[in-house]
């Protein structure tokens, strides 16, 4: 079964510095039919204008995942860690028993765009830890890159929940064919360009929610940013 979540449904807030739209519930957007799905507890969608971000600020108990689309986040945190996280490059920060980060856009000419990710963890108030790697664009190019995995596998951040992001950047006829478990449940969401999946097609912006799937192939259309959460 394929259910859409159409871009235009989304929460969506202008803060003038910022302009986020939430694929599930989040901060002052609330809706009891997208809480999350499964242990994905938080999409969003975000474009931050030069030289703003988001001050300091507390997580704990949360996986989170950001993935630049463009431009270049600068990342502070209670660990000690200070990075930039550019296109292609996947940061996974486990919050924990708690850290406080801040996330300012590191141009003071361009805008950031990026997708932020919180996954419940399995286990509660472990040591929080940080990671980042860069994907080289051939590995993305074409198809379907695990980035994301409890294991670390093949060369993977390691997630503290049963759960894989898979990374990926479809041209027109590229077509990335991904194997399920249907005893399982995945999410895609489209970030730029537009896709087929399933005779259905997805532009910037749409989520599409996976369950009882053995396969799922996705058809590139016209230069598509996508990212696809296998969950338990």
């Amino acid at each position: 079964m394929i259910q859409l979540r159409r871009s235009g449904d989304r929460g969506h807030a202008d803060h003038g510095w910022l302009q986020t739209w939430h694929t599930f519930s989040f901060a002052g957007y609330h809706d009891p039919d997208f809480m999350g799905f499964g242990a994905l507890r938080v999409l969003n969608q975000d474009v931050v204008q030069p030289g703003r971000g988001f001050g300091e600020h507390p997580h704990d108990n949360m996986e989170i995942v950001t993935y630049v689309l463009e431009g270049v986040l600068e990342h502070e945190d209670s660990m000690g860690t200070g990075s930039q996280i550019r296109p292609g490059e996947v940061q996974l920060m486990s919050a924990g028993t708690g850290v406080t980060h801040s996330e300012l856009n590191g141009s003071r000419s361009e805008p950031v765009h990026l997708l932020q990710m919180w996954v419940i963890p399995s286990r509660r108030n472990t040591k929080p830890r940080y990671a980042q790697r860069a994907f080289p664009a051939e590995e993305l190019r074409g198809g379907l890159r695990l980035v994301v995995s409890p294991d670390g596998a093949d060369g993977s951040l390691v997630i503290g929940q049963d759960a894989r992001l898979f990374a990926g950047r479809l041209g027109a006829g590229d077509r990335a064919r991904q194997v399920l478990d249907p005893a399982r449940r995945a999410w895609v969401h489209v970030a730029t360009g537009s896709v087929g999946i399933g005779g259905e097609a997805l532009g910037p912006g749409d989520g599409a929610a996976i369950a009882g799937e053995g396969e799922l192939v996705i058809e590139g259309v016209e230069g598509a940013e996508i990212v696809l959460w296998d969950l338990p």
